[in-house]
């Protein structure tokens, strides 16, 4: 990544046009307690039990199934009454997801439920219960070809995309939508004012991004949580496999059970034009949502899970720096969990922050979030940091270099050119948890790299990667490359089911409930777990990818080939008396497919290194490595960490 830390300034909100626009939006109480009559925080004036509760199905100007009509997807609304009798217009929450029906939203599998005229009665997550007395309007999105819409999912494409902005569109008056899904009356969306902030988790949280992606006027905000920027890099990493399944599959899961009898021939187009080879077709391009980065106007609060292995930190990495590259105004937080979402890992501070973000991007109000730090990070269980920017200012590539040590494949690591050669045979049986916790032991399996112990502190931040010049015995060969932080520590168990929390029988609630629509949800807590070892980053490849990062080709046994393997973004403090080790090996088990041959590799070690990124460069990393221990005393014995990270998903679930 970019050695230089990127800023970019907020637009005022608040200037005297919008501030005197804003103030015909607001109930008194809502601005009460501010100072000078200036309102800092939405107050739940609105009635709730009250609230009106309808369904609209909104034009696509798709024919996605081939039926000869223009799609329709079906839209469901929870808005407060009182603003559309004074005449008042309201903001919009928005989430739109394929889950609402086929598998459930939140970490209770939460499905609307209709009464029988169809409105929703019971709308998943908190989001309407605790926004909509506050004076925003909560709309629900079915993708299209899921629960109530028409069309069929396309993975992340033009349908999936489409049908959501098509919604942002119609709420600012550029689109057309109708009271039911076939009839002919018109439904106006008078009552919004057209501010719109998208937020989701998993699948949902990508459809923000593509929808952002597409510049559409009227979308103020995005919060992704979890989320994927390129559909690509969730299927694959520079043509190695992360999953034995296509989009194809994802579609079909998805589709209601009327899609899935018309939706033959979109699924057909998504096998088609996924190829298990890896190699980059213009399906991918369609769906990559970085290289539309310089369309977004909207601002961006993102959260991912450091130690996500389903939608992984990959996808953090390239969006975030050419969100920053166009001037995004942009928010992070990375916890250590899992495919986890904020209310099940930091619930209260989640609620607040989220709150506070809405109310200065949807309503304008000067509440100084725009002004606080721009990170926030899980350092330790339930122990968070904070970063006035991210990368922090100061954070500079390091070029470390592996170099033989006293036993086969066990070296060092540092700043000096390394020398001579290592060789690994890739065995599928084993992945990044076998290779470190024996990285300290000659295996056949890997190549492992340590530093000395660190004298002080050394943080890394951001993306990094690692080049390698490897000869192999076959035509195919796979690749995978991870740094780990070796030394005793407590973290959160991501490899446990339910990656990093416990979800416990006692409830909290947010806001009002109904009969049929319950604000409380089960706590959590964090699940722990002591380890000799952390996974900071992982990077895969197929080293047939050498020459295109797009197009993969056969292999000459016996010729030296190089590639780079990107390492995902990480935000991690190797402490001091810790060691920053670096493996090399073949098939990570359960994170990439196997090759179709079992190669072995050598690696050319003056030919091979890491590019790091640390927070002050080369020279915190001599400082904290300077005087370092000498590791002679260290006993060769295998680490304890976490299990084997469960099997791979095919699924970017937002069930928890």
């Amino acid at each position: 990544m970019p050695t230089r830390t990127r800023f970019t300034t907020w637009r005022p909100l608040a200037t005297a046009a919008t501030a005197a626009l804003t103030a015909t939006l607001l109930t008194p109480a809502a601005a009460q307690g501010a100072p000078g009559g200036t309102p800092r925080e939405s107050r739940p004036v609105y009635a709730y039990d009250t609230a009106v509760r309808e369904a609209v199905w909104v034009d696509t100007r798709l024919d996605g199934d081939g039926d000869g009509r223009s799609d329709r997807v079906a839209v469901d609304i929870v808005r407060p009454r009182e603003p559309a009798q004074q005449g008042r217009k309201v903001p919009v929450v928005m989430e739109a997801s394929p889950y609402y029906s086929c598998c459930g939203r939140g970490n209770e599998s939460q499905r609307k439920t209709y009464d029988a005229d169809g409105d929703v009665v019971q709308m998943p997550l908190y989001y309407d219960n605790y926004f909509v007395p506050r004076g925003y309007a909560f709309v629900a999105v079915d993708l299209a070809g899921t629960n109530r819409s028409d069309g069929c999912v396309d993975v992340g494409g033009r349908s999936d995309v489409r049908s959501a902005k098509a919604v942002v569109d119609w709420l600012n008056g550029r689109g057309k939508a109708y009271t039911t899904r076939t009839g002919t009356t018109r439904a106006e969306a008078g009552w919004s004012n057209g501010r719109t902030g998208m937020i989701g988790k998993s699948w949902d949280g990508t459809i923000a991004n593509g929808v952002a992606a597409t510049g559409v006027e009227g979308l103020e905000t995005i919060v992704p949580i979890s989320a994927i920027s390129s559909w690509y890099d969730y299927y694959f990493a520079k043509g190695a496999p992360l999953y034995g399944s296509g989009p194809d599959w994802l579609s079909d899961h998805v589709n209601s059970p009327e899609a899935r009898a018309r939706c033959g021939a979109v699924q057909r187009r998504l096998a088609d034009g996924a190829p298990r080879t890896g190699d980059w077709t213009p399906l991918w391009s369609e769906r990559d949502h970085v290289r539309d980065a310089d369309k977004v106007r909207a601002s961006v609060f993102l959260v991912h899970g450091m130690q996500d292995l389903n939608v992984r930190m990959q996808h953090v990495g390239p969006w975030w720096d050419a969100l920053a590259e166009n001037g995004v105004r942009r928010k992070i937080w990375l916890s250590q969990t899992g495919h986890v979402d904020p209310f099940d890992f930091r619930r209260a501070a989640w609620v607040k922050t989220l709150h506070r973000w809405f109310d200065h991007e949807l309503l304008g109000y000067d509440n100084g979030i725009d002004r606080e730090p721009m990170a926030d990070i899980e350092r330790h269980p339930d122990q968070w940091v904070t970063s006035k920017s991210w990368p922090p200012r100061g954070t500079e590539t390091v070029r470390l270099n592996p170099a033989q040590g006293t036993r086969p494949g066990v070296g060092t690591l540092g700043l000096r050119p390394g020398e001579g050669t290592e060789t690994f045979t890739d065995d599928p049986r084993h992945g990044e948890t076998d290779w470190a916790a024996r990285i300290d032991l000659t295996t056949p399996d890997k190549a492992g790299f340590v530093t000395r112990p660190l004298g002080r502190d050394l943080r890394l931040a951001g993306s990094s990667e690692v080049t390698v010049t490897a000869t192999p015995t076959t035509p195919t060969a796979h690749l995978s490359a991870v740094l780990v932080d070796l030394g005793p520590a407590t973290i959160r168990d991501y490899a446990d089911a339910a990656e990093g929390v416990t979800t416990l029988p006692e409830r909290t609630c947010w806001g009002p409930s109904t009969t049929g629509d319950s604000s409380c949800y089960k706590e959590t807590r964090a699940k722990k777990t002591d380890v000799g070892y952390t996974i900071v980053s992982r990077g895969w490849a197929d080293l047939g990818n050498h020459a295109s990062d797009r197009t993969g080709r056969p292999l000459t046994p016996g010729k030296r080939y190089t590639l780079t393997l990107d390492l995902a973004a990480t935000d991690h403090v190797v402490p001091a008396g810790h060691r920053l080790g670096l493996i090399v090996a073949g098939t990570d088990k359960d994170l990439i497919d196997r090759p179709a041959d079992t190669p072995a590799l050598t690696l050319d070690l003056s030919r091979t290194s890491a590019r790091v990124t640390v927070v002050g460069g080369t020279a915190a990393y001599v400082r904290a490595t300077a005087g370092a221990h000498t590791d002679a005393a260290l006993p060769a014995t295998e680490l304890g960490g976490v299990r084997d990270p469960r099997t791979a998903q095919r699924l970017p679930d937002a069930r928890r």
